[in-house]
């Protein structure tokens, strides 16, 4: 791993990570933070290239946020987690646990798409003119170039294929708003394709854990609970 990815930590017991999304940093999660520490240990990052985490010079891609974050566990010596993931990380979360799935607990999956496809148009339309916009200035701005790779994500990623979910066997809540910016249809494609998934639809846009945190970590803190009545 090229750089060390920055975080913050709260709490003893069962590890909980949050990983937020695109142009964000873990500050996202303050509700989150402030909710569960009283019952897990609660650790929140920043993804490469966000917040305080260094870009480095690995790719800005999703699957090598995955790899970050496999990497970060390992050198923190967190065996499994709970992983929860918003937007860009909740397709993070996703590719995780395809990937990595003895390492996870738990999944919660928050405004993910499995493409672009997924994002409504109205809003996907502007994301794809501003990555076109930033790569004609990327060659002699340093902030073009930033904002092109965010753009990215949302343009060339992330690409997963319902049949390719069917292999996460964890338990799994996957949450959309009432307004989310991510098609009804296609959150409850992901939810449908993971088996024995959860679904919950919240009121609120893309953005229920940081605007509606109430209704929010009811819905998590409710799924958890019945896990651990299992």
């Amino acid at each position: 791993m090229d750089i060390e990815l920055y975080y913050k930590e709260q709490g003893t017991g069962k590890t909980m990570i949050l990983l937020h999304g695109n142009g964000e940093n873990g500050d996202y999660f303050e509700h989150q933070m402030d909710y569960f520490v009283k019952k897990y240990h609660v650790v929140s990052i920043d993804t490469r290239g966000h917040g305080k985490s260094k870009r480095g010079v690995m790719p800005f891609t999703i699957e090598q946020f995955v790899e970050d974050l496999h990497d970060f566990m390992d050198l923190h010596h967190i065996k499994k987690a709970i992983i929860l993931g918003f937007s860009d990380g909740g397709n993070i979360a996703l590719k995780f646990a395809i990937k990595y799935g003895e390492r996870v607990e738990a999944l919660i999956i928050n405004g993910a798409n499995l493409e672009p496809e997924g994002v409504k148009r109205h809003v996907q339309i502007p994301i794809e003119l501003e990555y076109h916009l930033a790569g004609i200035f990327a060659w002699k701005s340093p902030k073009a170039k930033k904002n092109r790779e965010l753009f990215g994500l949302m343009v060339n990623d992330p690409f997963i294929k319902p049949e390719d979910l069917r292999s996460i066997t964890v338990p799994t809540l996957v949450i959309a708003g009432t307004r989310d910016m991510i098609k009804e249809k296609h959150t409850r494609l992901i939810a449908g394709s993971i088996p024995g998934a959860e679904l919950a639809i919240i009121p609120g846009t893309h953005f229920i854990a940081n605007k509606n945190p109430y209704e929010f970590n009811s819905a998590v803190d409710k799924f958890l609970y019945r896990l651990e009545k299992l």
